[in-house]
């Protein structure tokens, strides 16, 4: 198979979530004394590849477990199996063993960029304050938390787990690991910018399992929105999640720990009342009637064909929440650089 169809498998739509804090890192890192473009680079893609082994990974044991339970019943019926997830296992273009070699190689990717990069850091000092402990540490969290999402025995995905383990991973954990690779030291600045940024992704999994409560129960799968259980909890988690980011950002600001120019993330607090408003609706029955979403919830590419296909009523929260991601992260990065220039 071409690596063009991995990558379709591995969901690299998803990418956003893992990229954009990643870039975001970098971008905070430019300018720092020990700035390397290289490691930068190779910490980026390395992440990227991680997460593309993840997205494998997570189909493989879940492909299993629904192996082992009523398979077809989840193929006709689970949104989250039929449309989203592992349709290459289930038509049989696919198999668990090709699958595992492809989780080998983006792992094996994903070592060599972070090989390559504790080479060039090699004369810093190991357990100094802002030593190599820190790669050390932050590469082994995100192993861990990442292989036992889906695998025994932990499965933390299927403990209602997998969204504040997603967003510790691709929030506080992927931004310090790659800023530190890009300019071997630590700063406050990016310990305060990742934290709304992982509830910003773990937002983008919430809303996912919240319109899906129904498939995921079908396949057994004890997400968040499950463990929580009742509408009005769910609700209130999910206005947490979404604005929370803001509050904590107006918060740094005043403070003094962040620069007034933070609070132009304000500018896409619409997107999230928009989607938290849009689950208000989703939870009283309603769908979602819209012809064409407005160019302010961010790129909905395909609009058409999830219309067709009748799932415009989830693909249009879900990417509203990937937007609210991006646009969060892009609005920082350039606030950063205009800092930086002027």
């Amino acid at each position: 198979m071409s690596l063009k169809k991995w990558f379709d498998n591995a969901r690299s739509v998803s990418l956003v979530q893992s990229v954009m804090p990643s870039v975001l890192a970098v971008v905070l890192a430019i300018g720092k004394e020990g700035f390397h473009w290289w490691d930068a680079v190779l910490a980026v893609v390395g992440v990227a590849c991680a997460h593309l082994a993840m997205n494998l990974t997570d189909d493989y044991f879940d492909y299993k477990v629904d192996m082992l339970g009523d398979r077809d019943k989840v193929t006709r019926q689970g949104f989250r199996a039929m449309l989203v997830k592992y349709p290459y296992l289930t038509d049989g273009s696919q198999t668990l063993k090709s699958t595992a070699v492809a989780i080998a190689s983006f792992i094996i990717v994903a070592m060599c960029c972070g090989g390559v990069i504790l080479l060039d850091r090699w004369g810093t000092p190991v357990f100094a304050p802002d030593g190599l402990w820190w790669i050390g540490a932050i590469v082994a969290c995100c192993a861990f938390l990442g292989v036992f999402y889906s695998a025994p025995p932990f499965k933390l995905a299927y403990r209602g787990l997998g969204e504040p383990v997603i967003g510790i991973i691709f929030g506080p954990l992927l931004m310090m690991g790659v800023y530190y690779a890009s300019c071997a030291q630590m700063s406050p600045e990016v310990v305060l910018t990742s934290v709304p940024v992982g509830l910003l992704v773990m937002n983008i999994l919430f809303t996912h399992s919240f319109v899906e409560m129904a498939g995921d129960a079908q396949s057994n799968k004890m997400t968040l929105a499950r463990l929580i259980g009742s509408t009005k909890g769910n609700l209130t988690a999910s206005a947490i999640i979404n604005f929370l980011p803001f509050v904590m950002i107006v918060l740094g600001v005043c403070l003094g720990d962040l620069s007034a120019w933070y609070l132009c993330t304000l500018l896409v607090l619409p997107r999230g009342i928009w989607l938290f408003h849009s689950l208000v609706q989703y939870s009283k029955g309603a769908m979602m009637e819209i012809e064409r979403p407005p160019f302010w919830l961010g790129p909905m590419p395909n609009w058409d064909k999830y219309r067709s296909a009748k799932i415009d009523w989830f693909m249009g929260r879900w990417l509203c929440a990937r937007n609210l991601l991006s646009g969060f992260c892009c609005i920082i990065m350039i606030v950063t650089i205009l800092l930086r220039v002027i």
